[in-house]
């Protein structure tokens, strides 16, 4: 497994998460994921600038009993390479709720229910310059 991986992490329900980052000149996608290992993923978020037959696309999903579940699009996209972004998740025991770096908001439900989490990777295309929970 590449990329950056935080484990026995405390996000909660009522917290925020704040990402700080910058996608490389050449990314063509990257992705957070956020759940309890790598093998029980609450929430996978990943922008797309030009994967998987996706184009300046943001695909969230998540991924329990070895599966991948129903990916959600969104039409929002407001990522640039080589530009910092922010991005801010919150979550409750029904949905997490993504402000991305424009103000936009994604809705992706909380398939797991769970009330914390304690695994977060960080995968592909980006340099990854703040991880904040208040």
């Amino acid at each position: 497994m590449n990329g950056v991986v935080v484990q026995n992490m405390s996000f909660k329900t009522g917290q925020t998460l704040t990402v700080t980052g910058v996608p490389d000149a050449d990314s063509t996608n990257f992705a957070f994921n956020i759940g309890h290992s790598a093998e029980d993923v609450a929430l996978h978020m990943n922008p797309r600038f030009d994967a998987h037959g996706d184009q300046r696309t943001v695909v969230c999903n998540s991924f329990q009993d070895g599966s991948w579940c129903e990916e959600q699009r969104e039409d929002s996209f407001p990522f640039n390479q080589n530009e910092e972004f922010q991005t801010k998740i919150n979550f409750t025991n029904e949905e997490f709720l993504v402000t991305l770096p424009d103000g936009s908001q994604i809705k992706f439900p909380n398939r797991h229910g769970a009330e914390k989490y304690k695994y977060l990777h960080f995968e592909g295309e980006v340099r990854i310059r703040g991880i904040e929970i208040k």
